[in-house]
């Protein structure tokens, strides 16, 4: 045994001398081994990676990032008629989401919140099947719908690299994008209450750096390339964009998809056959019932106007018109509960020259101001001649607006809300609500204010609103009934899955409007004109029966703009197996 070995350990103390490391005393130890302590003191006076990697990066000993992704960068910035676009080669793509997650870190996401997704297309035989994953992010178009349809103005497209930026510090949270974009690019974020996007990682790009997610995919999946904005036209005009995506006609994306191989004839996104309700939006709905039955409310009273005596509907106008104003205020604070930052309401005029969502503002506004005073002119001076002239004044803002209302939704191309649908279900939900709320405002005048002038109005108005309740009632779910012949046709078209929804995961809503819709605008009306007609009117039963049919009646309403928002299929980029 060696004599090293048959020794005692020393026990020595720590001390120690200037800078150097520190001397152990007293600690046992053998004299020709380093302990564990030693070799962590030691450790401890080495430098990090971070701090090795900086001073290597300082003196030039490793070249700098730019130099690994310059081939995945256009040499020279975009000259006239150019921009910048996303080149993403299909072979390369492995369905890793590197890139998806590199995007989340950079731009620092929430955890639920992704400006870059991965799908998948999918098609062929049994014997020679397809698969492709699809990496997409905003496609920063030539004619972004999400720019045109802001009211606040809180996008721009850069002059020079045709980027999309969005601008948080300008956003008021309306969600209007996340509708006009048929790519699903903008994401809302309830928490900041704005929307935010993809925008190239500019910054980057400004310095000579590639995207996050350039870099982060491993098999250089996707570049950034500099198009001709012609050549992008013309493409879109071809309709070689990606199978299954939306129409490149509406927006024109610059985004290049490339592939070696030919794609089979069948191949679809992995989410194409899916259906799921989208999401209801209830301040818009609230908003949009309130404000037709505001609008239709002044059109049927301004109706009576022209086919009964002034005196007759003198005081009457009074009560009629304060009731219908009140529909429309309550309407405008019910839209400012659909906004992320409601306090920046105002800004929603800025975009009035490009944006349908400012003009239904504007026109709503002037709405509700100039029905304040037609109101006040009915109390004060109500059979001055300035009454009858507010009150075709009121009707026509009014229209107006219900026309923008109907512009925003035709705006987005999608087949649901298509300008013929859309404008009918807007018209006939005026007129039913209008005439509801006429009704309610004859029954409450006869209750507080002259009970021999109301009785004279439900005879002499009374059958002729009873029909037309149910006339119009009657086409309205014809209407909205002829929606499920699409479940005939084979081709899965968006208007098949608007059916489809209403007859699976949104059938209860839908019984519950049918169920509305015939008690309140057929059956209790028919009960109110065989009364009318034997002028065998009764308090109570009129009472119950006006009561019942306004409720049910509004109650339809909502139910079926509820469906107008969950029931649209939207257009979507190819999406995973659901």
């Amino acid at each position: 045994m060696p004599e090293s070995l048959k020794r005692p350990p020393e026990r020595i103390g720590i001390r120690y001398e200037g800078n150097a490391l520190p001397i152990l005393d007293n600690v046992p130890r053998r004299r020709d081994c380093p302990t564990l302590i030693e070799i962590l003191l030691r450790e401890q006076q080495e430098l990090t990676a971070a701090d090795l990697f900086s001073r290597d990066h300082a003196t030039d000993a490793i070249p700098g990032q730019a130099r690994y992704y310059s081939k995945l960068l256009p040499a020279s910035p975009p000259g006239p008629g150019q921009q910048y676009a996303f080149d993403v080669d299909l072979d390369r793509c492995s369905g890793c989401k590197a890139c998806v997650t590199a995007c989340h870190s950079l731009n620092g996401l929430d955890e639920d919140e992704t400006w870059r997704d991965v799908g998948l297309l999918i098609g062929g035989t049994a014997s020679h099947p397809t698969m492709q994953h699809v990496t997409t992010a905003c496609h920063h178009c030539l004619e972004p719908a999400c720019m045109t349809a802001c009211p606040v103005d809180a996008y721009e497209k850069d002059s020079i690299t045709g980027i999309v930026r969005h601008l948080d510090d300008q956003c008021f949270g309306c969600q209007y994008c996340t509708l006009a974009c048929p790519y699903e690019v903008p994401k809302y974020n309830a928490d900041k209450g704005i929307v935010r996007k993809c925008d190239m990682c500019s910054d980057r790009l400004a310095d000579g750096e590639a995207p996050a997610c350039v870099q982060a995919c491993p098999h250089e999946a996707i570049a950034i390339n500099v198009v001709d904005t012609q050549q992008v036209i013309e493409n879109a005009e071809a309709d070689h964009f990606l199978p299954g995506a939306p129409d490149p006609q509406l927006t024109l994306p610059t985004t290049h998809f490339k592939t070696s191989r030919v794609f089979p004839r069948n191949t679809l996104p992995a989410d194409y056959h899916a259906v799921n309700p989208q999401h209801p939006h209830w301040p818009l709905i609230v908003m949009l019932v309130l404000t037709q039955l505001s609008v239709g409310a002044f059109t049927v009273g301004q109706m009576l106007e022209f086919s009964l005596p002034p005196q007759l509907l003198t005081a009457f106008r009074q009560l009629h018109s304060t009731s219908a104003l009140g529909f429309g205020l309550l309407a405008l604070a019910a839209s400012t509960m659909h906004l992320g930052r409601p306090q920046y309401a105002i800004r929603a005029v800025v975009g009035l020259r490009h944006s349908w969502l400012s003009r239904e503002i504007v026109a709503f506004g002037a709405f509700a101001g100039v029905a304040c005073l037609f109101a006040g002119v009915c109390w004060f001076h109500p059979s001055n001649w300035l009454a009858s002239t507010f009150g075709v004044v009121v009707v026509a803002i009014g229209l107006a607006g219900l026309l923008c209302s109907v512009m925003i939704y035709v705006f987005t191309d999608r087949e649901f809300w298509s300008f013929g649908p859309t404008a009918a279900k807007f018209v006939l939900t005026s007129a039913i609500l209008g005439i509801a709320a006429t009704w309610l405002s004859i029954l409450v005048f006869g209750a507080f204010v002259d009970t021999p002038t109301a009785g004279i109005l439900s005879r002499r108005a009374g059958v002729p609103l009873v029909q037309a309740l149910i006339v119009t009632t009657a086409a309205k779910l014809l209407l909205e009934a002829s929606l499920f012949r699409h479940l005939l046709h084979r081709r899965q078209s968006p208007l098949k899955r608007s059916a489809r929804l209403l007859v699976g995961p949104l059938a209860g809503s839908m019984f519950a409007r049918v169920a509305c819709g015939l008690l309140g605008g057929i059956v209790m009306p028919a009960f109110l004109w065989n009364e009318l007609a034997a002028d065998e009117s009764r308090g109570l039963f009129l009472v119950i029966s006006v009561a019942m049919l306004f409720v049910a009646c509004l109650a339809g309403e909502l139910l079926e703009r509820y469906q107008f928002f969950a029931a649209c299929a939207k257009p979507r980029m190819p999406g995973a197996i659901p």
